[in-house]
């Protein structure tokens, strides 16, 4: 009787002892996310601060990603962290948009402003050699690129139909803007009003062997800034190079001679490419000298 007694005693303490773990295992997982926002940011900014600082790069991308997900605004060293982290994982445009995003925001006095500037230039020098090295064939790059396919004349006549127009450079011409047109870059992504310019539109004309391009920049007293660049056509790659970098909800097209920014268009995809394909074409169609055809 006095065994059997000492037994139920065991197991109620055990299952008390139990609960008690449980219930504190509970705390401390409500309480692990119970912070506001603007308290979870900072906390993981210092996670990935000291994971950077331990060169342990996999623990923070993890931290970085989890940044990403989170709504409410990040510091300007989030910035700098996901460029470095872009960096070690080779992705030099992601790096390169993350880093500038931080020198705008820090300016000159910021601490890592200096390192960010070098490292720019750094990613520049390697993406300038990249376009050289597939300019010239070259087996490899340092970065995978998204690349494009001439179309096919079926594709071009469609386009002539659907602009009424006279050739495929003048289709080609026509659809490039009209692309560029509905991918505007603008500031606010909130609200998107179609009576309210982007805040940076491109127009595209052609001069011979030339493509020009009139960048249209809206500042922010509402004034507006142009400025025009030419792209001569003879000797350059029409596989065109673009990307996207969810970070600061922009894409790129990028200029085939040296593998500059050409084109700054909103968050998407679809339109990155098409603009970049139908630049490609249109650089192919000029660089076959035919005229107009």
């Amino acid at each position: 009787m006095l065994v059997s007694n000492k037994r139920q005693t065991l197991v109620k303490r055990s299952w008390l002892a139990g609960l008690v773990l449980s219930s504190a295992l509970a705390a401390f997982s409500g309480q692990a996310f119970a912070l506001e926002p603007e308290h979870e940011i900072r906390r993981l900014m210092l996670a990935t601060e000291a994971a950077v600082q331990a060169d342990n790069w996999a623990e923070a991308g993890e931290f970085l990603n989890r940044l990403q997900a989170m709504e409410g605004e990040k510091p300007a060293e989030y910035y700098y962290y996901r460029g470095r982290a872009m960096l070690k994982a080779n992705h030099l445009n992601e790096a390169r948009a993350a880093l500038e995003t931080y020198v705008s925001q820090v300016g000159a006095e910021g601490q890592h402003y200096q390192e960010s500037l070098k490292l720019i230039t750094d990613i520049e020098k390697v993406n300038r050699d990249n376009v050289r090295a597939l300019a010239e064939g070259a087996a490899q790059v340092e970065e995978p690129v998204a690349v494009i396919e001439p179309a096919g004349q079926e594709s071009l006549k469609t386009l002539r139909q659907l602009y009424l127009a006279r050739t495929d450079r003048e289709a080609l011409v026509i659809h490039l803007n009209a692309v560029l047109d509905t991918a505007g870059w603008r500031r606010d992504k909130t609200v998107v009003r179609l009576d309210r310019p982007a805040d940076i539109q491109y127009r595209v004309t052609i001069d011979n062997s030339n493509v020009n391009v009139q960048e249209i920049r809206r500042e922010l007293d509402n004034s507006f800034v142009r400025k025009t660049s030419v792209l001569p056509v003879f000797g350059v790659n029409p596989q065109l190079r673009w990307d996207c970098e969810p970070a600061v909800a922009a894409c790129w097209v990028y200029d085939p001679r040296d593998g500059s920014r050409l084109f700054q268009m909103t968050q998407n995809q679809d339109k990155a490419r098409e603009a970049a394909q139908t630049l490609g074409r249109l650089i192919r169609n000029l660089q076959q000298g035919r005229s107009g055809s």
